[in-house]
C-alpha cells in the first residue's frame, strides 16, 4: 500500500489516506463506513502495528475499487504533506554509504578515504521536514554550499532493541524518498548536526510503501535532478552497510521506536564532488525519486536573514 498525509483544503486539518490508482481513500472515513474505528495520522496508524494494516487492507479489498460515498477523492486534488509530519524524535541520518560516495566526499571534504567499518550516524530534528512541493530554504548569510543528497527513508514500525541483522526487516514499517540537504560549510569540529538539520533540511515523501510491497530494499533505483540535469542515479545495493545491518547497528545502543525514522545515506554525484562543485542556489529546482515509491519535488528560494 501507499499510505500518505494529505489536505483536502488550506483550511482542513492533516489525514491519513491510502493511494488507490488516481484516488486518495481516507482511512478513517472508510474504517466508518464499515463500522471501525480507524486513525486519521501516519503515526496513529504504525501505532497499530500489522493487525491495523490487515484491517485496512481487507476493507480495500472488499470495496474492490468502488468506495463509499464521501472516503474517496482525486489525487490531483488533494495536497500531499510529509507522510510523517512532525516525527516524535530525530531523523537518524547514515554518512558515507555508498563506495563511490565515501571516495568524492574524501577529496572534496576531507573526510577519510577508508571505508567506515561501522556506520556514520548523525541525526536531523523533526523540525527540517518539508512535504512534497515545499521549498528548501537557502540562507545566504549561513551557507554558500547548499548540496543535494537523495536517500531511501525507512520507517520503524515495531519496538527494536538489540536485535539481530536477521530479524531486523521484520521491524520495518515501510519506505519512502528523502533528500538529505546539507551545508557544507556548516559543519562545525566534525559535528554535522547544523549543516544537515537546518529548517526544510529534510524533504520527505510522497508516501510510504509498506514494507509488504518491497520485498527487497537492496534492489532499488534511486536518482536525483537539479533543473532537470540528472546529478546522481545509483541503486541500493550499492549500500555498504544494508537496511538490516543499519537497523541492527542503531539497535545495539539505541532503541528503535514505532514512527522511527532511518535516512540510509546518498551515492556519489553530490554537488560537493563535482569538479567544479556545484551548489543550490534560489530559483532551482530539485527532483528526487526512488524507485516503487514515488518521486518528490521542491523549489529552493531565498530566505536570507541580517
Amino acid at each position: 500500500m501507499k499510505l500518505v498525509t494529505y489536505r483536502a483544503t488550506v483550511e482542513t486539518a492533516a489525514r491519513l489516506g491510502v493511494i488507490a490508482d488516481d484516488l486518495v481513500v481516507d482511512v478513517a472515513r472508510l474504517g466508518a463506513s464499515f463500522d471501525e474505528t480507524m486513525p486519521d495520522s501516519m503515526l496513529g496508524l504504525i501505532d497499530l502495528g500489522r493487525p491495523g494494516l490487515d484491517a485496512l487492507r481487507a476493507m480495500l479489498d472488499e470495496c474492490e475499487g468502488s468506495f463509499p460515498p464521501g472516503t474517496a477523492m482525486a489525487l490531483a486534488n488533494v495536497r500531499l504533506l510529509a507522510p510523517i509530519p512532525r516525527p516524535r524524535k530525530n531523523i537518524f541520518g547514515i554518512g558515507l554509504n555508498y563506495l563511490d560516495h565515501v571516495a568524492e566526499s574524501s577529496s572534496a571534504l576531507d573526510t577519510s578515504a577508508d571505508l567506515p567499518k561501522q556506520p556514520v550516524i548523525f541525526s536531523k530534528p523533526p523540525t527540517s521536514v518539508i512535504g512534497p512541493g515545499e521549498p528548501i530554504r537557502h540562507n545566504k548569510a549561513i551557507t554558500q554550499q547548499l548540496d543535494w543528497e537523495v536517500e531511501l527513508a525507512v520507517i520503524i514500525g515495531t519496538t527494536a532493541s538489540r536485535i539481530a541483522r536477521e530479524d531486523a526487516l521484520s521491524h520495518v514499517f515501510g519506505y519512502s524518498v528523502m533528500i538529505d540537504v546539507s551545508a557544507r560549510d556548516n559543519r562545525r569540529a566534525g559535528q554535522w548536526i547544523f549543516s544537515k538539520g537546518m529548517d526544510s533540511y529534510a524533504p520527505f515523501g510522497p508516501c510510504i510503501v509498506t514494507a509488504d510491497d518491497i520485498p527487497d530494499p537492496q534492489a532499488l533505483d534511486l536518482w536525483l535532478t537539479v533543473n532537470g540535469v540528472e546529478k546522481q542515479r545509483s541503486n541500493t545495493a550499492k549500500m555498504l552497510f544494508k537496511v538490516d545491518e543499519l537497523i541492527a547497528d542503531i539497535s545495539s545502543g539505541i532503541t528503535l521506536e514505532p514512527g522511527d525514522i532511518i535516512a540510509t545515506g546518498t551515492p556519489e554525484g553530490v554537488g560537493a564532488g563535482r569538479k567544479p562543485q556545484e551548489w543550490m542556489w534560489p530559483g532551482d529546482t530539485v527532483v528526487a525519486s526512488v524507485e516503487g515509491i514515488g518521486t518528490i519535488r521542491h523549489p529552493v528560494i531565498d530566505v536570507t536573514t541580517g
